[in-house]
């Protein structure tokens, strides 16, 4: 995962968490507030928020790393190719389908980060999110892992689907964004195991809010920049988008 502005590695995804704390609790009925301060550039191998159904049944938030390892790894160092899981695969591969039938979570953000392909120029970023500004939640998958030397971690992936009208200009593929209704049966309200209801909700988002994306600095590549700074809007290159299946995969 690169560093330097300009420089941008592949499957890499970026996203931000900048909503008052007391509004995630709202949202994702918690208990009590988050432990929060802006985020404006959340990258993998970074702690992120997310919610998982607690012992008691209600939810719970907690922080874990951006890149799952998977329970049965010999270390970390999977977890950076572990970032996403695509729902068409979910179910299949071996690092994601244990972790889809009892360890499903919320992540909560307030928009993301997409690259566009430029013909013959640099890629252009945009940030995506709602028009209400308001926050939401990714679908994502948790794991809990333990090294030989009885050290432990919390790790966490989103799962991405095809992209939406609004999205497929800059991409073909997005996160799952899920409602707020549904975020029961994300959790495994009921049988935990049971995985029908959860595979009916990968799908692009097609609620009532309104998705935007508008053009931003290439600061927010650097994974060091970390400010309001990067949702002020750009002027995009000139250059015209190169073909979507040429783009950078960050979802």
């Amino acid at each position: 995962m690169g560093g330097e502005a300009g420089i941008l590695p592949a499957m890499c995804g970026r996203y931000s968490l900048t909503s008052p704390a007391e509004a995630i609790r709202q949202l994702f009925g918690l208990a009590a507030r988050p432990a929060l301060f802006p985020r404006y550039n959340i990258a993998p191998g970074q702690a992120m928020l997310a919610i998982r159904r607690g012992q008691a049944g209600a939810p719970e938030a907690f922080f874990a790393r951006w890149g799952l390892v998977p329970y049965w790894a010999k270390d970390v160092s999977i977890g950076s190719r572990m970032i996403n899981a695509r729902v068409e695969t979910v179910m299949e591969k071996a690092a994601f389908k244990h972790a889809f039938r009892r360890r499903r979570c919320l992540i909560p953000a307030d928009g993301f980060y997409e690259w566009q392909g430029r013909a013959g120029g640099p890629k252009q970023p945009f940030r995506i999110h709602f028009t209400d500004n308001g926050p939401f939640a990714f679908a994502g998958l948790w794991e809990h892992w333990q090294g030989p030397d009885g050290s432990e971690l919390e790790s966490t992936s989103i799962l991405t689907t095809t992209a939406t009208p609004a999205i497929s200009p800059l991409h073909e593929r997005m996160p799952v964004i899920l409602d707020q209704a549904d975020f029961p049966t994300w959790l495994g309200e009921g049988d935990e195991t049971a995985v029908k209801a959860p595979l009916g909700l990968l799908r692009p988002y097609a609620g009532s809010r309104v998705i935007s994306a508008y053009p931003v600095s290439t600061r927010v590549n650097a994974v060091g920049n970390d400010d309001a700074g990067l949702w002020e809007a750009a002027t995009p290159s000139a250059a015209p988008p190169s073909p979507a299946k040429s783009q950078l995969s960050l979802f």
